[in-house]
């Protein structure tokens, strides 16, 4: 994060702000499109106890709009303090994780008791 330009904009947090939070790996992203924008923010993530919910922005009300296109352009997930939700695309992939690790275990055990059926 650069941290030089967030900490220079500490009096977001005395403006009119709302607080934004995005998950860490579209941290990158989500930067580098608000300094393309010219968009002020400040997060400082020392001041979280965790980032489990994502990292906590700082926007001006004003920028509502601009930050709002550019999460939806790039697929960035994000959500309010009141909001919080999570990242549907990597649950989707542990569910199908889950399955294929079911359907090997039950082909395990069905491949056994055929086994078991035709020696005894």
């Amino acid at each position: 994060m650069n941290t030089t330009l967030s900490k220079n904009n500490f009096d977001i947090k005395l403006k009119e702000h709302y607080k934004l939070y995005v998950l860490l790996k579209d941290k990158i992203i989500f930067e580098s499109e608000l300094e393309k924008s010219g968009i002020k923010y400040y997060a400082d993530i020392n001041e979280q106890p965790t980032i489990d919910s994502g990292i906590r922005y700082f926007l001006l009300d004003s920028d509502m709009q601009n930050v709002d296109r550019i999460v939806k352009e790039n697929g960035i997930v994000a959500n309010t303090e009141s909001n919080l939700i999570s990242d549907f695309r990597d649950e989707k992939k542990v569910m199908k994780l889950y399955v294929t690790i079911a359907g090997a275990v039950i082909g395990i055990i069905i491949l056994i008791a055929l086994i078991g059926k035709m020696i005894g």
